[in-house]
């Protein structure tokens, strides 16, 4: 019996599943707050990648979890970059991880047991990749694929890196290309080429193992991973953070080869849209900005690049350490400075 497409049995796909950044505020605002254990050095305050506990004086324990529906349809290579995603929380904290749980809902009656095992041997070989183990999980069985990990790592206090502590002057470099959101749509559609998905592949699975290097530069103060939210989420997050105005270049931002072309053609994510409501007015926009560059600002991310608030004198060290763990399309893309108004905003210029 022909199995159906994976992508045919989700609602959404990749980091394009997460709930609107609005509809969570509201929810985590009815979430009651708990004391916050001393030895809790990162937890829920600024929407950062992990959270990190204090182990020893200089061990601490990164911990994070990201799980989604299929974002493509070959099941091993769902299961690499569902792997590869989850493990980014990990470096984007400055950590090196060490081993991580599977996460699995899977529909038993309608996927063979071949292809629930391709997606989670897809999601070893990311791991493996990554020097650990994957050594349990819990599964379920559910109506839509879901595949995740949660992943362990550790750091050392001293050289820990959150989303929130950019300082102005400093410069904003992101590590991938955008678009992934936008190659994600074609490709359900039919419509993306051969050449199109073998760039999708290149850059989801392309572990952020710059991480760790970057964090122990002294001139990187801030980093995230762009995801769900897209590049402005992300950056917002940071801008808010660290109370300062983030202002971004976006004839610097590198694009994914053809997805400008792409999202022209009509082939956005409706998470695009659910993006722009939520934060939409905390961006400024200049007069006639394009509607399709506001669509690729806003584009989910799923396994997005690393995001570096650093001193401009320690750009060409983080550019440099980017570039040796092959990620060459890293670039400057922005600045931070004092807010020009009562809150941070993200100002496009």
């Amino acid at each position: 019996m022909t199995e159906p497409r994976l992508t045919s049995l989700a609602h959404g796909g990749g980091c394009g599943c997460k709930i609107a950044p609005g509809v969570l505020a509201s929810i985590l605002r009815r979430t009651p707050q708990l004391p916050v254990p001393a030895e809790l050095l990162v937890g829920i305050e600024t929407a950062d990648d992990a959270a990190v506990w204090q182990l020893s004086a200089d061990m601490a324990l990164v911990a994070t979890t990201d799980f989604f529906m299929p974002i493509v349809d070959d099941p091993h290579d769902f299961g690499r970059i569902a792997a590869t995603n989850a493990i980014s929380d990990v470096y984007a904290m400055g950590g090196r991880p060490i081993m991580a749980l599977a996460l699995v809902g899977m529909p038993v009656n309608v996927l063979s047991p071949d292809t629930i095992g391709a997606i989670l041997a897809g999601g070893s070989a990311a791991a493996a990749a990554a020097g650990i183990p994957i050594a349990g999980g819990h599964t379920i069985d559910s109506v839509e694929p879901i595949y995740g990990l949660v992943a362990l790592g550790l750091v050392d206090p001293a050289h820990l890196r959150r989303n929130a502590a950019a300082q102005a002057g400093d410069v904003l470099i992101l590590g991938k290309g955008i678009g992934v959101g936008v190659l994600s749509a074609a490709l359900k559609k039919g419509e993306l080429t051969g050449q199109g998905y073998a760039r999708m592949i290149a850059t989801t699975t392309r572990l952020n193992t710059p991480g760790p290097d970057l964090a122990r530069e002294g001139g990187v103060h801030a980093m995230t991973d762009v995801t769900g939210f897209g590049l402005a989420g992300h950056a917002l997050e940071m801008a808010r953070g660290a109370g300062l105005d983030l202002w971004l270049d976006w004839r610097a931002v590198p694009l994914l080869e053809g997805v400008e072309e792409l999202a022209r053609a009509g082939h956005v994510t409706g998470a695009s849209g659910r993006n722009w409501q939520g934060y939409g007015d905390e961006v400024a926009l200049p007069p006639g900005f394009d509607p399709v560059h506001r669509a690729l600002l806003c584009d989910p991310q799923t396994s997005g690049g690393l995001l570096v608030a650093c001193a401009p004198e320690a750009a060409g060290a983080v550019l440099a350490i980017f570039g040796a763990h092959g990620h060459g399309d890293a670039a400057v893309i922005g600045r931070l400075a004092r807010p020009a108004g009562d809150a941070p905003r993200l100002r496009l210029g």
